[in-house]
C-alpha cells in the first residue's frame, strides 16, 4: 500500500472523527466534553473505581483524570468516596445526576450517529461495519 494512501485515509477517518466531536460539542448543551463523557461511561458500567484504574482504563495521565473529575464533582455528576477500611484511598462514582446527563449524552451521539450515516446505503454501512470490524482484529 502506497505511504501516502495509508496517511490519506488515516487523515480523513480524523477528519470525520473530528467534526462529529465538534458536532457534538456544539448540541451537547452540559458544558462537558467527550473525556468527561467517557469517564461518567466507565463509572457507570464498573461502578466506583479509583481515579488511577479509570485513568489507565480509558488511556488519559493521571492529572489528566484529576482535572475531569473535579469538573464533575463539581457539577455534581459524581462523587468522590473514601475507602471504609483506609481513608487514603479515594474512589469516584456516578451520581444519579450523573447518570441522566449519561443517557442524555448518549442519545445525542445516537442522533449524530443517524445523521451522519444515513449519507450511506444500507449496503454501504455493512461494508463499513465488515471493514471496521476486520480492522478491530
Amino acid at each position: 500500500m502506497e505511504h501516502e494512501t495509508i496517511f490519506d485515509l488515516l487523515h480523513t477517518m480524523d477528519q470525520v472523527t473530528n467534526k462529529l466531536i465538534i458536532h457534538w460539542n456544539k448540541t451537547f448543551k452540559e458544558n462537558l466534553g467527550i473525556s468527561h463523557i467517557l469517564v461518567l461511561s466507565h463509572l457507570n458500567e464498573h461502578g466506583k473505581s479509583r481515579p488511577s484504574d479509570i485513568a489507565k482504563a480509558l488511556g488519559l495521565t493521571p492529572p489528566s483524570l484529576t482535572h475531569l473529575s473535579e469538573k464533575l464533582i463539581q457539577k455534581k455528576l459524581a462523587v468522590r468516596l473514601a475507602d471504609e477500611n483506609d481513608r487514603r484511598i479515594l474512589y469516584l462514582d456516578i451520581t444519579d445526576t450523573g447518570r441522566s446527563v449519561l443517557k442524555k449524552a448518549h442519545l445525542e451521539g445516537q442522533y449524530l450517529r443517524r445523521k451522519l450515516f444515513e449519507k450511506l446505503t444500507a449496503e454501504e454501512r455493512k461494508q463499513l461495519l465488515a471493514i471496521y470490524e476486520k480492522l478491530n482484529s
